[in-house]
């Protein structure tokens, strides 16, 4: 499939994001992201326009091969916490600013408590980006991430609070610096906050 994915909101590409990494989990081989999403097209005086499209109803069949390997599941963040099994080597980046790493914001469906998981590095997705809404250079991005020890060695999973920001980590970590283990937790803090006995670290 060959196609421009794009946000209907601004928000850096958030959920153009999300849309990505869906599409490429489910097998979609050719996707792309407009880089700078909708915010860019704006500052730059792009056309835009407010017509509803009515596309036919068609049928259609995946025939891809899916990718599980971009996913993770709490249970697998839970057996790299040693809580199930032993601990691997498995880092955590997550967050927004003034936030913890996978706090949660006041939003319907939110975790049940404040804190983030445990041993989480806290690179919020906006210092991936640029002001105008495209994404930082690849040099940036890897000294972004290498201040808080997530290099290509490292097993990666990303983490928001419902896995479309944690998307946008995943892939500048993924697509953009071609970093070989990253997988997205979209079950991400509002699945892992809501259980009882998670661990949970605070500050």
């Amino acid at each position: 499939m060959s196609g421009l994915c794009r946000a209907n909101r601004g928000n850096n590409n958030w959920f153009a994001a999300y849309a990505y990494w869906v599409l490429r989990l489910r097998g979609f081989a050719k996707v792309k992201l407009l880089d700078g999403g909708r915010k860019k097209w704006e500052m730059e005086g792009r056309d835009m326009s407010q017509q509803v499209i009515d596309y036919r109803r068609t049928g259609f069949t995946m025939t891809g091969q899916e990718n599980p390997q971009f996913r993770a599941l709490r249970g697998e963040v839970l057996e790299r916490l040693g809580v199930l099994r032993p601990p691997g080597r498995r880092t955590v980046p997550g967050g927004v600013p003034g936030r913890e790493a996978g706090a949660p914001s006041p939003a319907p469906g939110a975790g049940t408590g404040a804190g983030h998981i445990p041993g989480a590095a806290n690179v919020p997705w906006a210092q991936a980006a640029n002001e105008d809404g495209t994404f930082k250079s690849a040099d940036d991005l890897k000294e972004l991430y290498a201040r808080k020890g997530i290099t290509p060695d490292r097993e990666i999973i990303a983490y928001c609070r419902i896995g479309e920001r944690s998307s946008h980590t995943w892939f500048a970590l993924h697509e953009l610096l071609g970093y070989p283990d990253v997988k997205n937790y979209d079950g991400s803090w509002t699945e892992y906050g809501s259980p009882v006995r998670a661990p949970v670290e605070m500050g």
